[in-house]
Order: C-alpha cells, then structure tokens, then sequence
C-alpha cells in the first residue's frame, strides 16, 4: 500500500467559498478514480499555532495506482481550476505502509 500525504497553506485573499470548493471537488475523485483505496480531507482545527491549513491523506495499493491517480485529468482539473488559484504552500509525501 502507498499513502499520500498533501498539506496546503491558503492565500491571504482565499475564500471561504474558494476553500469549500477545493474539499467539495476533492471529495468527488474517489468516484472518478477507482484507484484510490481511501480518501480523507479536512481542515485543520487550528489548535496549534503554526499549522498548515488544510490536509488530504490517500491510500492506493501499489505505486502506479498512486500514478494514476496522480495523472488523472479530474484530478489535475482540481489542481489546476481550484488548488493552484488560492495556493500559498504544499508539501507532500509518499510512503509505503
């Protein structure tokens, strides 16, 4: 199995809505992508100072599921349409469990 792990910051001039729309449209892939085993989203809870804001974990049972994924045009829509636009930061990891 491959996690992904996703971290975003949001733009200062991000939202409310903006934010909505990439979790709504994030939430849609996994009845697109049959490749994704398990999909989970949210914001953080701002209970610690100095988090990032938002948070995607996703489990796929072998790397070139991950790279399906990855590579699928409604996921790259999302990223493209509605992450990019309101981006300030990402960092991401891929890790064998």
């Amino acid at each position: 199995m491959i996690r992904h792990v996703v971290l975003f910051t949001w733009a200062d001039e991000a939202t409310n809505e903006q934010r909505k729309t990439v979790a709504a449209e994030l939430s849609k892939l996994p009845g697109i992508i049959e490749q994704i085993r398990d999909y989970r989203l949210g914001d953080d809870l701002g209970i610690s100072p100095g988090n990032q804001q938002f948070a995607l974990v996703a489990d796929f049972d072998d790397v070139e599921s991950f790279l399906v994924y990855r590579d699928h045009p409604a996921h790259q829509a999302v990223i493209r349409d509605h992450i990019k636009p309101i981006l300030a930061s990402r960092a991401a990891v891929q890790y064998e469990l």
